[in-house]
Formats: C-alpha cells, structure tokens, sequence
C-alpha cells in the first residue's frame, strides 16, 4: 500500500522531468543549427567594399583598458608601438584604473613610446566608476580617432592586425570588425586546454554561422574595431551590465548598423590559469547575458527584424539558463529513477534515450567541428 501512495506522489515526476529535458535539447538542437549555418554559410567571405590608400585611412584611437595586470601590461604597449599603421593617424589611450604596481610600469612605457614620437596618452581615474566600460567611455570624451580599437592587457596584437581589419570601414554602415582570438598558452593545462576548447566553439562556429546568416552576434569585449559615431548613435558604452560587450553590440544591431566578423584576423591572448579566474569570468559572461537578456529582449521580439533574427537573439542571449536547467534536472534524477524503477522503464528509454543521445551527440559535433575547422580558416 505504501509503495503505491509513493507510486502515487511521484506520478508528477516523467512530466515534469522531460519537460526539462525537452528545453536542454532545445538548446541542443541550437548548437547543431549552428554546425549546419556554418557549413551552410563557410563559402561567403566577408569582404571590404573599397579599399583605402595610405592617404585615405582613418584615424584610429586604440584604447587599452587595464586594472592590476603588472605582469603583461608591458607586453601589451610594446606590441600595440609594432602595429604597422601610419604613426600619424595612430592614437593610443592607455586607461589605468590600476591600484598596483601596474601604475608605475605603464607610467615608464608610456614615457618611453612618447619619447619615440608616438601620440600616446596615460589617463587614470581615481574614481573606478562604470568599472571597464567606465575608462572606455571616459576615454571616448577626449579620442581623436574616427575608429576606436580595443585590447585587453593579455592580448598581443600582430603589427598586420589593423590595415587587415579597417578596409572594412570603406562601408560607411560597418559599425564594428571583430577579429578571433587566439590562444598563446592553449598547451599550459588541462584547464588551458579545456578553455581553448570552449573559445574556439564559440569564435569557429557560432560568430561565423551568425555573421553569415545575417544574425545578430556581439563584439567580444576586445580585438575588435568600432566606429565611434555608432558608439554614441546607440547610447553610448553603459555599466548597466557586468558584459558592457554584449550590451553595446545589440543595442548597435537594433539601430541597423552592421558588423563584420574575421575568423582569419587572430589575435592571441592568455587564458586564465588559475581555477578562480576561470570560475570569475565564466560567472561574468553568464551574470552579463542574464542582464543583457533582460534589459534588451523585450526590445528585440518587438523590432522589425526576421524571425530568424529573433529567434537567434533569444537563443544566444538565453544560453546561459541551461545551467538552472540542468540543476533541476539534477535535483529531480533521484525522484526520477524511483519512479521508473516502479514502471515500465523500457517505454520510458524509448523517450528519454534518443534525447540523451541528441544533447551527447551535439556537443560532440560542435566542438569537433571547431577543432577540425579552425586550421583551414585561411585569410581570402
């Protein structure tokens, strides 16, 4: 009697449980979408409308936001004076908001490369408001640049890198080219390696098959170029939001500005090698999405975009939810397996096994893909 009042109790249980189950996969099915666009689309280069001679090119503003990073932030300003672009169109802004040692060091690179001629300012703020996107922004009040590029302390730009990205800009409705990452210390760890992993699925696979498709995808934070003018046309750099990357890039894309994204232009950079970095940016990039989904998807259903557009937008922007889906599935597993040990579990593996061989199967794919693909990505 008391195992059918269980049997009973549990009754809510499969329902509830596939239903999960169901969302995860959906997600699933995005990431094969996404193997398939990318196939669909890898034959359409990217291409400059126009391309500028040594005369023509704009100004560009490099922005180097930094915050405690005495251990490369030498290695960075050192690689941005190699950069091969005319040193009389080339503006770099160092914004410190170091509380460090990182201070005296920028402060002495800085004195070096102005003493080599190069336009080169040190701006630091006292205050660390608006954190990141706080120095961008306050940065931008004094850029003299038509184009404004951006690197994080651990990237190290190739001198190619800019002539590379800006004939882009020959289009006057580019509002942003997004170069890939690179990773100089892929082989340090096993955390390194797994983290390249990741990375890779997301710049080989995902920023191409959206790019291509005509979706919306963001700029990456930094190794990206903006046009200042759709900078301050789409509201501006705002600390809203722990991901001001994925904010601005939306809020562009809304207003019909268009971005570009060269898997060819790599631009390495150090990932984290320590668990907690790791644990602290995974946790930024998910916070952020989160944000960015709640403050922005009401006005993406609501514009005069594709479906499909639409449909993408709140697939990327909701990504992250898989997390507090998969603990409800974790938390209803043991609820779960004693209720099927009371039915007949047979008809339930006819449902839940193809499932659960669709979710394994595709990160199988997507992450092969992006391993097999990210050699024969060649410059056109």
């Amino acid at each position: 009697m008391q195992n059918g009042v269980a049997s009973d109790t549990l009754n809510w249980i499969p329902g509830l449980y596939l239903s999960v189950l169901c969302f995860i996969s959906l997600y699933s099915f995005h990431r094969l979408l996404m193997v398939w666009r990318f196939y669909q689309h890898k034959p359409t280069m990217p291409k400059p409308i126009g391309f500028y001679t040594s005369e023509q090119l704009p100004k560009i503003t490099i922005q180097l936001p930094i915050f405690n990073e005495m251990y490369v932030v030498e290695r960075l300003l050192e690689a941005v004076s190699k950069l091969n672009y005319p040193q009389d169109k080339l503006e770099i802004q160092v914004l410190d908001d170091s509380t460090d040692e990182t201070q005296r060091i920028c402060q002495e690179k800085v004195a070096v490369l102005r003493n080599q001629n190069f336009n080169i300012h040190y701006i630091y703020r006292y205050k660390r408001e608006g954190f990141k996107a706080g120095a961008l922004a306050n940065g931008l009040k004094s850029a003299s640049g038509e184009l404004v590029m951006i690197f994080d302390a651990d990237f190290v730009p190739p001198p190619a890198t800019l002539l590379k990205m800006v004939n882009y800009f020959s289009d006057p409705h580019v509002a942003m080219v997004q170069a890939r990452w690179g990773h100089v210390n892929r082989q340090y760890s096993g955390l390194t390696k797994i983290q390249a992993l990741m990375l890779d699925g997301h710049f080989i696979v995902e920023q191409i098959a959206r790019h291509r498709s005509g979706c919306f995808f963001n700029f990456n934070g930094t190794a990206g170029i903006w046009r200042i003018s759709a900078i301050a046309d789409a509201g501006g750099w705002r600390h809203t939001t722990v991901t001001e990357d994925l904010d601005l890039s939306y809020r562009a894309q809304l207003k019909g500005w268009l971005f570009v994204y060269l898997p060819e232009v790599v631009v390495p950079a150090e990932l984290p090698i320590e668990m907690n970095a790791f644990k602290s940016q995974q946790y930024r990039w998910a916070k952020g999405s989160s944000q960015v989904a709640k403050n922005l998807l009401g006005t993406v259903l609501n514009a005069e975009i594709p479906f499909h557009v639409k449909l993408e937008a709140v697939l990327h922007l909701t990504n992250n939810f898989n997390y507090l889906l998969l603990l409800l599935l974790l938390l209803l597993s043991l609820p779960y397996q004693i209720y099927v040990n009371q039915h007949q579990w047979k008809w339930e593996l006819l449902i839940y096994l193809p499932l659960f061989l669709i979710t394994t199967f595709n990160l199988l794919c997507y992450y092969g893909v992006s391993q097999r693909e990210q050699n024969q990505i060649k410059s056109p």
